[in-house]
């Protein structure tokens, strides 16, 4: 059985990481780039990616 390992760090890479996982694809990892951060603070943000990942528990 076909097994994906899904990499990107962009938002349109997460609309293809979505569309995969709404199709019932079988996506057992993602790798994306690490949080960087932003804004004054400096708070770290989390990748498009890696937020589709941590919605769907990857």
């Amino acid at each position: 059985m076909l097994k994906i390992l899904f990499m990107g760090t962009p938002e349109f890479a997460a609309v293809s990481l979505r569309a995969l996982l709404e199709a019932g694809y079988p996506v057992v990892g993602v790798v994306t780039q690490p949080d960087k951060p932003a804004g004054r603070g400096g708070k770290l943000r989390p990748s498009p990616v890696k937020e589709v990942a941590l919605a769907h528990g990857l």
